[in-house]
């Protein structure tokens, strides 16, 4: 998640001028301008909000492969399927798929997995999930091999628990074991401050509930496979966006924390959860590639998407709770 009150006076002419200049490049070179390309784009992100206001019933997460080594607040496997007939959808394979508030990266990591573009790029800005993310895709082999083995050999007790979670790690492997111990010991899987063990958990199991280290194993394995489609960076999430506006054949998926129109879920759920968000529609209707954005469905949300003239269109998704609520998707060709 991201902390930063974003200034960019001059961002928005500086990519007209970019645009302007590009579509006459295409033109010399006898290829479709941007204009062209981006007429197509428009039908094409019609067609695909005509599918999303098709869909009665939400996803069922059981039948959505699993690839992350997170149980993540706010993750987004339910909007895999979605995802993915949006990323397919341009009239260029996207060069780069950008997820600038990773967190559990579902999104980024289903691209990656299934070839959809040709480099994934996922930022964080949380020091205790980018030393998984680190360790995963920019660690040594000798650094993973050594996260999944203290995974499997892990003794889960109240004891060895309170040990790794009151530890001071001293590496960034070791971080990211302390991460991963309590992303799946805490409850709900929260990372913030103030977030308690779990007790009672499934069929009173405690502790236990969350904790498969084999399949944590198989997914970071699984992860690392991909290192070289997937690069992550430590960053800011609008210095990542901002790195990638250019490109007319980028695709961003952005789910910053749900903040905007006094919405207080981000606050509990994540340590970096303040951000600009009238900022973060300014610069997402600037770049130059295609972009969806995730929101709570608030009046706030949709006033800011019709200022920056972008799209909105619903999709049903199912609560911790199992109630059915519609989540707001904010769309750019």
């Amino acid at each position: 998640m991201s902390l930063r009150l974003h200034e960019s006076c001059c961002f928005q002419c500086a990519e007209e001028l970019a645009v302007d200049r590009g579509a006459l490049a295409g033109v010399r070179l006898g290829q479709k301008p941007d204009s062209m390309i981006g007429q197509t784009r428009i039908g094409a992100l019609a067609a695909f909000v005509e599918q999303l206001r098709d869909k009665q019933s939400p996803t069922n997460v059981a039948q959505v492969r699993q690839l992350s080594p997170f149980r993540y607040p706010g993750g987004k496997t339910w909007l895999v399927p979605e995802v993915r007939k949006w990323v397919t959808t341009p009239v260029r394979a996207p060069s780069v798929f950008v997820e600038p508030f990773a967190g559990g990266a579902m999104a980024g990591l289903t691209v990656a997995a299934e070839s959809l573009a040709d480099h994934v790029v996922l930022s964080e800005l949380d020091d205790d999930v980018a030393a998984v993310w680190q360790t995963v895709f920019s660690g040594t082999d000798s650094d993973v091999r050594w996260l999944c083995e203290r995974i499997v050999s892990f003794d889960v007790t109240l004891g060895n628990v309170r040990e790794v979670l009151d530890g001071a790690p001293i590496s960034c492997k070791s971080r990211a074991f302390r991460t991963i111990i309590k992303n799946r010991m805490q409850r709900g899987g929260i990372l913030a401050a103030g977030a308690g063990l779990i007790k009672e958990g499934e069929n009173g199991r405690g502790l236990l509930s969350r904790w498969y280290p084999e399949t944590l194993v198989k997914r970071i394995l699984a992860l690392r496979s991909m290192r070289e489609r997937v690069s992550f960076e430590h960053k800011d999430a609008f210095a990542v966006i901002e790195a990638y506006a250019n490109d007319p054949d980028a695709v961003f998926f952005v789910d910053p924390p749900y903040t905007a129109g006094g919405k207080n879920a981000g606050k509990r759920l994540y340590t970096h959860n303040q951000i600009d968000h009238e900022c973060l529609f300014a610069l997402m209707a600037s770049v130059r590639g295609a972009a969806m954005m995730t929101y709570d469905d608030v009046p706030e949300v949709r006033a800011m998407a019709e200022r920056h003239g972008l799209r909105t269109a619903l999709v049903p998704m199912k609560t911790t709770h199992h109630a059915v609520v519609q989540e707001l998707l904010v769309l750019k060709p």
